[in-house]
């Protein structure tokens, strides 16, 4: 019995087959050890997020592709047998796992196509958030909105499949031009001094959001370069509507993507102040309700006469 076991164990232990997996097990092992040492590496000597995020991307991608290649040489003299057999459950699995191979092509098509990078505040698939990892089958994202007002984090991490760029426009809100047009609306009375009133909020707009122009026209040059797109106006503009109950001044102007909300609370704060320092002249307006007088009611009690009840 033993000798029958020692033979087993012999053959197995020198059977080709066994030792191309423990081959290819102690390659793939140390691989992972190399990848593992030279993220641990990268994360100590970068500093800036964007290429830290970058480089392990890098290590990781190199790290599949030395293990596809280490196993592929191991089974080198294998692959032709194997060939048939793939090509047989090739269409099987292509079916079975259809939306896994979109996802795949997804991804080629995010990585050269431009779709959107790591960074970019973008809607997908109904979603808005700002992306935070680009996988090869499902880009995560940052989730902004929802039950927050405005551009702001709601704390929700999205995963979604990488697919969806193949089935729904991709909304990108920071690509080549980071800036968003935004406007904000300012009431005010009859009766104000309306040119005043134009003066004081194209100052503040000028004074706000100024720099923004700047950085916005820049951007905005070499996004005709590269796309075929008309000059567009980026200075600061008042606009007067009047409407039935005030004087309506649109102030519109450009703004990075992610100050938004904080530069709407600048200009409505300096607004205020400075319509308080007009001492009347300008006055912002809200609506008003006049209830109407009822007329007056009279009512004369007639007394009974003596003898009956009332």
């Amino acid at each position: 019995m033993s000798a029958r076991m020692e033979q087993f164990v012999t053959s197995w232990l020198f059977d080709p087959t066994v030792g191309k997996l423990i081959s290819t097990t102690v390659s793939i092992l140390i691989v992972m050890a190399l990848v593992r040492i030279s993220r641990g590496v990268l994360t100590r000597y970068v500093r800036e997020p964007g290429n830290l995020y970058r480089a392990k991307k890098l290590v990781t991608f190199l790290g599949y592709f030395t293990g596809l290649v280490v196993i592929s040489l191991i089974f080198s003299d294998r692959l032709g047998k194997m060939a048939v057999a793939f090509g047989v459950a090739g269409a099987g699995i292509a079916f079975a796992l259809q939306e896994v191979i979109a996802s795949l092509a997804g991804w080629v098509a995010i990585s050269f196509g431009n779709f959107y990078n790591t960074g970019d505040r973008v809607q997908l698939g109904g979603i808005k958030g700002d992306v935070i990892d680009i996988g090869m089958l499902r880009t995560t994202m940052m989730e902004i909105g929802q039950w927050v007002n405005s551009d702001l984090y709601n704390g929700r991490i999205v995963k979604i499949a990488n697919s969806f760029v193949f089935k729904e426009p991709v909304f990108n809100y920071s690509g080549d031009f980071p800036f968003l047009w935004d406007e904000v609306t300012v009431p005010v009375k009859y009766g104000s001094d309306y040119r005043l009133a134009r003066d004081i909020f194209q100052r503040i707009l000028l004074d706000i959001t100024g720099e923004y122009t700047e950085q916005a026209k820049v951007s905005w040059s070499e996004l005709i370069q590269q796309y075929r797109v008309d000059q567009a106006e980026l200075d600061p503009r008042v606009f007067l509507v009047a409407n039935d109950n005030w004087m309506e001044f649109t102030l519109r102007y450009v703004v990075d993507y992610k100050k938004r909300r904080i530069t709407k609370d600048r200009l409505f704060t300096r607004v205020l102040e400075e319509v308080d320092q007009t001492a009347g002249r300008v006055a912002l307006a809200s609506a008003t309700f006049h209830l109407v007088e009822t007329p007056e009611i009279k009512v004369q009690l007639v007394k009974p006469p003596q003898g009956r009840k009332a």
